[in-house]
């Protein structure tokens, strides 16, 4: 916490003077760039283990229990974004994302050294916990860029969102498959360091928003809902899509190294450079599509559960993630931006509320797509991911027809 002389000299600056300031230093090409970086790294450190679940299971002899390590991550992940993120509207977020940063590599370093399945889960928890630093930067970056470019900041930085979590598949699949999995986490410990020293270099201070205590800003989530007929809307729409998103990735390690395509884990890695071009899509469906842009994001993610379903072979699986990956791209630029322009001085409660509900719903996709792949095989996995994605497309069209209604 922030002492409070600190805090109170933050909290009285002269708000124009901070403005000012920030939009002269804080929103240069070179901190764009960097905080897309810090993004990308950040959030694809938990990531690391899908490509190499295989790997994991052989080594350590657990068979399908090794998707607890993928289950584990994401559930640290949602509990960063409700212990960690809110604290960014009471104190610096620079302070916060450095801890986080070096948080990050001590998890990482944990993780490669984990010699049985709960330690790699607890390490894996702790992965997801400090990985939380995404959900700092996009408030962050929010708050430091001018309203007439703030979109296209974000735009950009979800974009590398994305690239991050596909990018850490490729990178880890390669990594698992000449090396094995504990050096890939041993990468992961380098990349960390080399994040914290250029944020530590270049990363701005931002103004703390609230007052309150930590326990205060953590109870107040739950008036940010109350009140927040949007958020709770836009939430819901993008963690049914989440949920699918995640089942498909836990799973498709599992399908493209079983013995119907009998893949490396370097070769099925390589699904993300082809999910890659669902990222550099997506602009150009968010012009076309304009108001619809969250409709016709969720229709594509249903879409591609189709066809992936319909079409097992490695056709139907490129255009499906590539689909996929446009289609969650629109839908998520889409509703972010909207929810953290309502936000006010809440961004980091807004920020809380939209991701944790997305990464818990992914972590209970894992695990729901862990079962129906066991029960069901990889058709049942489409159609949960289906099921979920039309759920969310409807209530898509639902909110639409209300809000016309009310025009």
């Amino acid at each position: 916490m922030v002492p409070g002389c600190l805090e109170n000299h933050l909290m009285n600056a002269p708000s124009t003077e901070f403005k000012h300031q920030i939009e002269v230093a804080g929103m240069s090409r070179g901190l764009i760039m960097l905080l897309a970086a810090a993004t990308g790294l950040s959030v694809g450190t938990q990531y690391y283990n899908q490509p190499l679940l295989g790997l994991i299971a052989d080594s350590l002899g657990i068979g399908t229990d090794v998707s607890l390590v993928a289950i584990a991550t994401q559930v640290g992940y949602a509990l960063g974004l409700i212990l960690l993120v809110p604290l960014g509207d009471r104190i610096d977020r620079r302070r916060l994302i450095l801890i986080q940063c070096l948080g990050l590599t001590v998890a990482t370093l944990c993780a490669s050294a984990a010699p049985e399945l709960y330690s790699l889960s607890l390490a894996s928890i702790m992965i997801g916990v400090f990985a939380t630093i995404a959900q700092q930067v996009i408030p962050l970056a929010s708050e430091l860029s001018p309203a007439s470019s703030r979109e296209r900041v974000l735009a950009s930085i979800t974009s590398a969102l994305l690239v991050g979590v596909l990018l850490a598949r490729v990178i880890s699949g390669f990594v698992g498959a000449y090396l094995g999995w504990r050096a890939m986490f041993i990468v992961g410990t380098v990349l960390s360091l080399m994040m914290l020293a250029g944020l530590a270099a270049k990363l701005p201070h931002s103004q703390p928003q609230s007052r309150a205590s930590y326990i205060e800003l953590l109870v107040s989530l739950y008036g940010v809902v109350r009140d927040g007929a949007e958020l709770r809307r836009a939430t819901l729409v993008q963690s049914l899509v989440f949920f699918g998103f995640s089942a498909f990735w836990t799973i498709l390690t599992l399908l493209l190294q079983g013995p119907e395509f009998g893949m490396s884990s370097g070769t099925a890695g390589l699904f993300g450079v082809v999910a890659l071009g669902g990222v550099m899509l997506a602009p150009t469906g968010l012009r076309v599509a304009g108001q619809y842009a969250g409709h016709v994001g969720i229709g594509l993610v249903v879409t591609s559960f189709v066809v992936m379903a319909a079409f097992v072979n490695l056709i139907g699986l490129c255009i499906g993630a590539v689909l996929m990956t446009t289609g969650l791209q629109m839908s998520l630029i889409y509703n972010q931006s909207r929810i953290l322009a309502l936000a006010g001085t809440a961004r980091g409660r807004f920020n809380t509320i939209f991701m944790a509900s997305q990464f818990a719903f992914g972590a209970i996709g894992s695990a729901v797509g862990s079962f129906a792949w066991q029960s069901g095989g990889w058709t049942a996995v489409m159609t949960l991911a289906a099921i979920a994605s039309a759920a969310a497309l409807l209530l898509q069209f639902t909110h639409h027809s209300k809000a016309r209604t009310r025009a």
